[in-house]
């Protein structure tokens, strides 16, 4: 390749680059202005640039995590112990969830063979339809 094809060349991704640059930290700021949650997906999203390249700038992923650490949406407190479900609770709602799979089961298979034996019974009633003789007539074919 000629030099200056290769200068040309160097010199566009290099402003491209920069350009990537400025888009990520033009969706980072607008992100954490806006009150919206700050993740490497919603920067990337915002930015239109791949999570990967995000981690790959030093600086941008360092600022994405000092963001996404004081933007992190609060957990949810867990239930209080009174409203949580106990073991035996637990073994019980699943003893009988068995019990109704097991029910269902048996019951499929009876309306299966019920079935069967309609469509059998069905079959029975219906008559063969008779054959009518072949027709051996020939046809000719004319054109218009």
């Amino acid at each position: 390749m000629p030099p200056d094809r290769a200068t040309h060349l160097i010199s566009a991704a290099k402003q491209r680059h920069e350009m990537t640059r400025a888009k990520a930290i033009r969706a980072l700021r607008e992100l954490d202005r806006t009150g919206a949650a700050v993740t490497f997906s919603t920067v990337a999203r915002a930015a239109q640039v791949s999570r990967s390249w995000l981690y790959s700038q030093t600086d941008i992923r360092d600022e994405i995590r000092k963001l996404r650490a004081t933007t992190a949406p609060p957990r949810r407190p867990a239930a209080p112990a009174a409203q949580r479900a106990s073991a035996e609770s637990l073994r019980q709602r699943l003893a009988v969830m068995q019990q109704r799979i097991h029910n269902l089961v048996e019951e499929n298979q009876r309306l299966r063979n019920q079935l069967a034996i309609a469509l059998g019974e069905q079959r029975g009633r219906t008559r063969p339809p008779t054959a009518a003789p072949p027709d051996h007539s020939s046809v000719t074919i004319t054109r218009p």
